[in-house]
């Protein structure tokens, strides 16, 4: 069988102070799979687009801001992961500076400033696999992670991951 995976950027946006992160409590939209998480921004890239370019694009868009600083923080497939079964690729970056002002909301949901800590803690919803590569986009190491996460039924059934 080929992989033919769905392309994607996920950015975690810091606060200049570096003690918050800007996340999206998706709430907009009733038929949203994501309904009632908080994730950091992104979404598919677009046919000849660069990865970098699809980051910085997806935050214009979903956050009216400017990337200025950005560093790949690693790259997760997510085998099964889509509503349908769908395989995802995606390229997880952490987002140091930027330009502009975001707005409370985008068509997702409500935007708001976090601390990183309450994001780590595990107080605020999110998907359950983010809960164990969550902690490598914020730690100190300066190396790229590279996992696998496969998804069944909505649901990871592992995780395994390598740092280069």
């Amino acid at each position: 069988m080929s992989y033919q995976p769905i392309l994607g950027t996920l950015g975690y946006i810091l606060s200049p102070d570096r003690q918050k992160v800007l996340l999206v409590h998706r709430n907009a939209r009733p038929e949203d799979e994501h309904l009632g998480k908080y994730n950091g921004l992104g979404g598919k890239l677009e046919r000849g687009e660069g990865i970098s370019e699809g980051m910085r694009r997806e935050i214009r868009e979903e956050a009216g801001l400017e990337v200025t600083q950005m560093t790949l923080r690693g790259t997760i497939n997510w085998p099964g992961f889509g509503k349908n079964g769908e395989d995802w690729l995606g390229f997880v970056f952490l987002i140091e500076s930027f330009e502009g002002e975001p707005p409370t909301a985008n068509v997702e949901g409500t935007l708001s400033w976090e601390p990183i800590t309450r994001l780590l803690s595990g107080e605020l919803p999110v998907w359950e696999g983010d809960k164990m590569f969550l902690p490598l986009v914020f730690d100190d190491d300066p190396r790229a992670f590279h996992g696998v996460m496969p998804y069944e039924n909505g649901r990871p059934v592992g995780w395994e991951f390598e740092r280069i």
